[in-house]
């Protein structure tokens, strides 16, 4: 998904708070460090208390730090390009009456692209299923992997991933780990793991 070019709201900049938007962005990179990257997100209690004693708005706060949540998704991201070659997966795994496989994977000069299919019977077709939930793949601390997009219709389901940096060509003995979650931000795990072993 190819991300718009931000754009300058306004040519308007009152030089007197240059000093404290620095000191924000220190602040910010204080909260990343100290929280692990992991802050949370304060209490209403917490809120309330804050808007009122610095006479700000409460949904203002609110939507301040929901913003901080976002972090990660503002990480600069590869576009695949340069297509090299597939490599063929072929793998299966059935769990709860519901087939996830890996059919290929796409490589190309820069990045890999792999798709976590989901199948199952139209018949049982729920809408809540899998496509309110958020899946997340691990393949080890050297590559950077996130679900670029996620699409489906009754009965089928993908969820599309970008690698970074590209995996070797020769992907044997290698484990691609999909892990499934109830929220984008990846908090609330629901405790299903697929783990397609390459052989």
């Amino acid at each position: 998904m190819k991300r718009m070019p931000s754009e300058q709201p306004t040519e308007h900049y009152d030089e007197r708070v240059f000093s404290i938007d620095e000191q924000l962005c220190s602040l910010l990179r204080q909260r990343k460090d100290i929280s692990n990257d992991n802050p949370g997100f304060p209490p209403e209690d917490v809120i309330s208390k804050w808007a009122l004693k610095y006479d700000l708005y409460e949904d203002y706060l609110r939507s301040l730090f929901w913003s901080m949540r976002m972090d990660d998704f503002f990480k600069p991201r590869i576009e695949p390009t340069g297509f090299r070659k597939h490599i063929s997966v072929l793998k299966s795994i059935e769990k709860d009456d519901q087939v996830y496989s890996v059919t290929v994977i796409r490589q190309y000069e820069n990045a890999s692209v792999i798709q976590l299919h989901i199948d199952w019977d139209e018949a049982k077709d729920l809408p809540d299923l899998h496509h309110h939930n958020t899946f997340e793949l691990f393949l080890g601390e050297q590559y950077d992997c996130w679900q670029d997009r996620a699409g489906g219709s009754t009965g089928h389901y993908t969820y599309n991933f970008i690698v970074s940096p590209p995996l070797p060509d020769d992907i044997s003995s290698m484990d691609l780990v999909f892990k499934e979650y109830r929220d984008t931000f990846k908090e609330n795990p629901t405790g299903l793991e697929i783990v397609i072993n390459i052989e």
